[in-house]
């Protein structure tokens, strides 16, 4: 009964329950042997082994002290152990919660909008349209190069804005095959412009901005200014006054300046920009080229040039260009003179057949009067007069005479009196056909 007081007020209970009772053998005063009690004094080093003679009482007050003393090590253990590292942590502050948050916002926000920045053209590219909707609103002149290729004239069309991409502009191209047919020159566009539009333009020879001017072969210079001014509405007086400027128009040295017999006949296209001197300068050089191609040197191409105007002017047919030429080297040769009418209309600037009083004219081009060559071309031949009198055909004729104005046909002789007799075929047509002698 006292040992069970005892036992309650220390509280140990469980202790004495878990001993059991006591087996024969085992007396107070006497150590327990009880296999618990060796393992826990092993296996606690602050439970000391009771000394011999140690009375129950003594040892449950000796293991309580035991107990007390380990409870006391550990919260001083664990109160060290707290104030030698981390801290207990606490919830954290209402503030530092708001400026973790704000800075968390900014950083994701900023990053938003470098990424915003960066792929918003990105974005566009994708959902925009890279053509206009068209029609087109303005006007705005084109200039499409001699040579552009595709990519080429779309990079104009976009510099223009009449496009709105180059992409657009070869994608259009490419669905229409006449786009392969563009001719260089300048057009009047809109700006903004569909791109189908636009290529459907271009493709269009109509829409060009150019002078087109036929020159025939024979005419004089005077008459081809008048030709060039009509077509480009540049002044007569401005060919004129180019014509003078002889250093720039590319004019071969033996023909001493002067532009007669140098404007090649053909059919030419001036830019809307062209002035009077670059449409000059574009005639001469093609007459040049013919030269060159027929192996003319340069120092002989007055004399060529000044051969094919007389054949050009007296030459009804082409057919007969190499037998006048014919007949004008066999009387150069014999030192007469070339009694040519087209030189005395040359000095009068009159076609026909030229009166009496023009016959006598001192003028050194009056090949009735004077002997040899005139000074110059009296007209601008075309390239088979050029080839005729670069080589002419054989033969002995020396005279040859227009028996017929409406059908040219013509007569050649090598005697005078043969002359004569188509002389007088000829002065019969123009009894019979009044008003065209």
């Amino acid at each position: 009964m006292k040992d069970h007081l005892e036992s309650s007020i220390f509280g140990d209970h469980d202790e004495a329950l878990d001993h059991g009772p006591v087996e024969p053998g085992h007396e107070p005063g006497h150590p327990l042997d009880h296999p618990d009690d060796h393992s826990d004094a092993a296996g606690d080093p602050g439970r000391a082994h009771p000394a011999p003679g140690t009375s129950r009482r003594e040892m449950r007050e000796q293991e309580l002290a035991a107990r007390r003393r380990g409870r006391r090590g550990r919260r001083s253990r664990g109160a060290a152990s707290s104030s030698a590292g981390t801290a207990p942590r606490g919830k954290p502050s209402v503030l530092r919660r708001i400026v973790v948050i704000v800075i968390a916002l900014a950083v994701i926000g900023g990053g938003v909008a470098v990424a915003y920045k960066a792929l918003r053209p990105v974005v566009e590219s994708f959902l925009e349209s890279n053509d206009y909707p068209g029609p087109g609103t303005g006007e705005v002149r084109v200039t499409i190069d001699q040579g552009a290729g595709g990519g080429a004239i779309a990079k104009t069309l976009v510099d223009d804005d009449v496009v709105k991409s180059t992409k657009a502009f070869i994608e259009a191209a490419n669905s229409d095959p006449k786009s392969s047919s563009i001719q260089p020159g300048v057009y009047v566009m809109k700006k903004q412009m569909k791109a189908a539009d636009a290529v459907a333009l271009l493709v269009d020879p109509k829409n060009r901005l150019i002078t087109r001017v036929v020159v025939p072969e024979g005419l004089w210079a005077s008459e081809i200014y008048d030709r060039l001014s009509k077509a480009s509405g540049i002044p007569v007086a401005q060919y004129a006054e180019a014509a003078k400027n002889v250093g720039q128009l590319g004019l071969p040295p033996s023909a001493k300046g002067n532009v007669e017999g140098y404007l090649f006949p053909a059919s030419y296209e001036f830019g809307p920009t062209s002035t009077a001197a670059d449409q000059l300068k574009q005639m001469v050089a093609e007459s040049v080229k013919r030269l060159d191609g027929l192996g003319i040197a340069p120092d002989q191409m007055e004399r060529v040039v000044t051969v094919a105007s007389l054949i050009e002017g007296e030459a009804q047919t082409q057919g007969d260009q190499a037998k006048v030429a014919r007949v004008i080297e066999n009387r150069l040769a014999k030192k007469m003179t070339l009694g040519l009418d087209s030189t005395v209309n040359y000095i009068f600037k009159k076609r026909g057949v030229p009166t009496q009083a023009m016959l006598d004219s001192k003028s050194p081009y009056n090949t009735r009067l004077v002997a040899g060559l005139p000074p110059g071309p009296i007209s601008n031949p075309g390239e088979s007069a050029l080839a005729a009198a670069a080589k002419p055909v054989a033969g002995p004729w020396l005279y040859f005479v227009t028996v017929n104005l409406d059908t040219g046909e013509t007569k050649f002789a090598t005697t005078y009196e043969e002359h004569q007799r188509y002389v007088a075929q000829f002065q019969k047509w123009c009894a019979d056909n009044k008003g065209k002698c």
